[in-house]
């Protein structure tokens, strides 16, 4: 199996624990996988009034040549991070032909919090499946109490939840492959 991953976290933070979640699923990977962050912080706010920028062009290039998208979704408020909404609807455009239209995605979360930014990660899942995009559904992979499960430079050292994680990457692999595009 061969699959290229788009991953983007939901927060721009230095130290965010959902970017080191991404990273430590790349490590985890099953073989053939690749992971690529994408770092998409030159993304302008959404406006209509706008020609696409060259940071959305990016992001929607990196979106089309990849095979499937895992999201890192923090919990801002009880819901999905701004920065990431704003990236998915620029990347949502032109509706019913966006690059992220059947676009296998997986979504997990990290967050300092007990329930491990479970109301954002469902929000992300609500506005994914909106745009078309097909979400992976199971296993749900949240990581509560992420500042203890993440060493100061950002490796996941949490033997448990590195199992559970290893176990998501194998089951998105698996379903991401076998989704029409």
């Amino acid at each position: 199996m061969s699959l290229d991953v788009l991953a983007l976290s939901g927060s721009l933070r230095a130290g965010s624990f959902n970017t080191a979640l991404l990273r430590a699923a790349g490590e985890l990977a099953p073989a053939g996988l690749t992971l690529t962050l994408h770092d998409y912080a030159d993304v302008p706010l959404y406006s209509e009034d706008l020609e696409r920028p060259a940071g959305v062009d990016r992001l929607v290039e990196a979106l089309a040549s990849a095979d499937a998208l895992l999201l890192a979704v923090p919990e801002y408020n009880h819901s999905v991070p701004g920065v990431l909404k704003n990236a998915l609807d620029w990347a949502s455009r032109p509706a019913f032909r966006s690059a992220l239209r059947g676009l296998p995605t997986g979504v997990v979360s990290a967050s300092k919090s007990f329930v491990g930014g479970a109301r954002g990660q469902q929000h992300a899942k609500t506005i994914l499946l909106g745009m078309g995009t097909p979400v992976f559904p199971w296993p749900e992979l949240l990581v509560g109490q992420a500042h203890q499960k993440f060493d100061a430079t950002g490796a996941l050292t949490d033997d448990t939840t590195r199992t559970f994680l290893g176990q998501f990457m194998e089951g998105f692999a698996t379903w991401a492959a076998a989704q029409p595009r």
